[in-house]
């Protein structure tokens, strides 16, 4: 990346120029031995042209093709949805190119380095450890509400958000004859910083509760992933074991979600036990029974201390979400430089959002160590898309309001920035949804674009910490895995604190590199996986969980 305080070529092969602050119709830029006068205005994020651009003519931005000129744009013009629209190159595994043995960043800081982990039966060790307690339909959301009432307060797990709104006075004001909403005294309480352990059960993180539409009246298909998914939270080594609550008589059996389980773990040690309304006297005895059960599981969870692990025990998920034009700049490639970092050190990464990745599939089959795996990607992807299009919603479609306002106007342009998430190491491995992560190395997972059903999809593939950039904010959580949200600008990182980690402002600013940030990341990320650090999300109890539905409702 070649940067000039104002402005940012990212590759070589660019034909477009970023501008990292705003700049006015008139400016005179210049960019090594060429002088640019700017035909509009240049908002911070967004690009302007490096040459003339005639109708048809290819842009090119992260050194791939992201989009079409639609008319001529003149140099130092503003590249726009009103002048450009998306395009990318074709994709085949049989044009693989050439590799080259790959290299990994320095690793000498880490490679001593532990965190304090729970370690697991199967080898695994767990970031924090949670207790599950999980519908398999949505018809048991009310009894896992219950559950919730009844444990939560009882237990001291969880703490409420105090949220506090003088009402009553706008009642008395409003009686009186004043209708203006200033009168509202808001006051909000929060939750104190540090870190508190359950004084009955200190080794237990919490006890987290997941309810869902699904189970039932759709598509066999949507059960059993929704069976393997529910699977795949119970496997995570973030979880010491799980209540689950079944209906009877619904589409996700218990029977399809023990062989799931099953398959995944083979040596599962994990107690698990499963709660039948159907096969109960009543539904007051299925609430007591799981009460009971609960806490005879909190009793064994809470004999797993953390011990040190070494970091080839990390499983991180590569996420983002409210992205901007700064995305593929900074956060993104720190997250990338994070990657590299932990499969350097034996551990695994997983880049998600396939949607997301259109426009450099070649870059990812290259990648591939393994040519069925590359094949099987090609496959996900061409299938995903034929499938969007045939609902109207095709790849291309991707970028939302918010994205576009920001800078990302095609979904190659997004995708280019989001693929950085992946570092540079080679792919081990090729996931579709549900499926788990088994080889340490860099793991592509099949996963919507959308925020939650993508963060729900790689806790339930394995990920035991998920790094989430964002260049517009947002206070997305897990309920297994702690979430780091990532901030791409310092202004975002000041004005939303409240839901943002980290900040990775500092690199478009020029007062830090990539690879600085990225080993302070790690750092971070360390702490969280450590439970010396609480996350944003966790503070805020923001437990999104939304699996994704691939068929239909009948």
């Amino acid at each position: 990346m070649k940067s000039y305080q104002k402005i940012l070529q990212i590759h070589p092969n660019d034909n477009i120029l970023v501008a990292l602050t705003d700049l006015k119709k008139g400016d005179q830029i210049s960019f090594e031995d060429r002088l640019f006068v700017l035909h509009n205005d240049i908002a911070a994020k967004h690009k302007f042209a490096m040459c003339d651009f005639a109708k048809g003519d290819s842009v090119f931005m992260y050194g791939v093709l992201v989009g079409k000129a639609t008319k001529e744009i003149f140099k130092g013009g503003l590249i726009s949805t009103s002048n450009i629209v998306h395009d990318t190159e074709a994709y085949s595994v049989e044009k693989v190119a050439k590799k080259t043995p790959w290299v990994a960043p320095d690793l000498s800081k880490f490679k001593n380095k532990t965190f304090k982990g729970y370690p697991r039966a199967n080898g695994s060790v767990g970031t924090e450890n949670n207790w599950l307690i999980i519908p398999l339909v949505f018809c048991q959301n009310r009894n896992v509400e219950v559950l919730k009432e009844t444990l939560v307060e009882k237990l001291g797990f969880g703490k409420k958000r105090h949220l506090e709104f003088n009402v009553e006075k706008l009642i008395n004001a409003y009686k009186a004859g004043d209708s203006s909403i200033s009168i509202l005294e808001k006051n909000i309480i929060e939750e104190p910083d540090e870190l508190t352990k359950n004084p009955l059960f200190p080794n237990v993180d919490g006890v987290r509760f997941l309810t869902h539409n699904g189970g039932c009246g759709g598509a066999a298909s949507d059960a059993i992933s929704l069976c393997n998914l529910l699977a795949g939270y119970i496997n995570n080594s973030n979880v010491a074991g799980a209540t689950v609550l079944s209906l009877g008589c619904q589409n996700a059996q218990a029977s399809i979600l023990e062989k799931a389980l099953a398959k995944m773990a083979p040596k599962n040690k994990k107690p698990v036990y499963i709660l039948e309304q159907q096969q109960s006297n009543s539904e007051k005895d299925l609430i007591a029974e799981a009460v009971k059960k609960t806490f005879v599981g909190l009793i064994e969870a809470n004999k797993i201390d953390r011990q040190p692990a070494p970091l080839s025990k990390l499983v991180i998920g590569l996420e983002c979400g409210g992205s901007d034009g700064f995305s593929g700049i900074s956060a993104n490639p720190t997250l990338g430089y994070v990657s590299d970092l932990v499969v350097g050190l034996g551990g695994a990464t997983v880049l998600s959002e396939f949607p997301e990745l259109h426009g450099v599939e070649q870059e990812l089959i290259n990648r591939c160590e393994d040519r069925n795996k590359a094949k099987k990607f090609a496959n996900i992807m061409s299938t995903y898309n034929e499938k969007a299009e045939a609902l109207g919603a095709p790849f291309s479609m991707n970028p939302s309001p918010g994205n576009i306002k920001d800078g990302l106007i095609t979904d190659a342009i997004k995708s280019s920035g989001a693929a950085k998430k992946g570092g540079t190491s080679p792919v081990k491995d090729v996931l579709d949804y549900t499926e788990q992560v088994v080889q340490p190395g860099l793991n592509l997972l099949c996963t919507p674009g959308n925020d939650v059903e993508s963060t729900t999809g790689l806790a339930g593939s394995g990920a035991n910490v998920i790094l989430f950039t964002t260049g517009l904010g947002t206070p997305t959580g897990n309920p297994i895995s702690p979430v780091v949200k990532v901030s791409t600008n310092t202004k975002l990182f000041n004005k939303m604190n409240d839901i943002l980690d980290f900040n990775t402002g500092t690199i478009i600013e020029g007062k830090a590199t990539i690879e600085k940030t990225g080993e302070a990341l790690l750092d971070f990320v360390i702490q969280v996986a450590s439970g010396e650090i609480q996350t944003k999300a966790r503070k805020l109890m923001q437990d999104d969980f939304i699996p994704w539905k691939r068929g239909m409702s009948l």
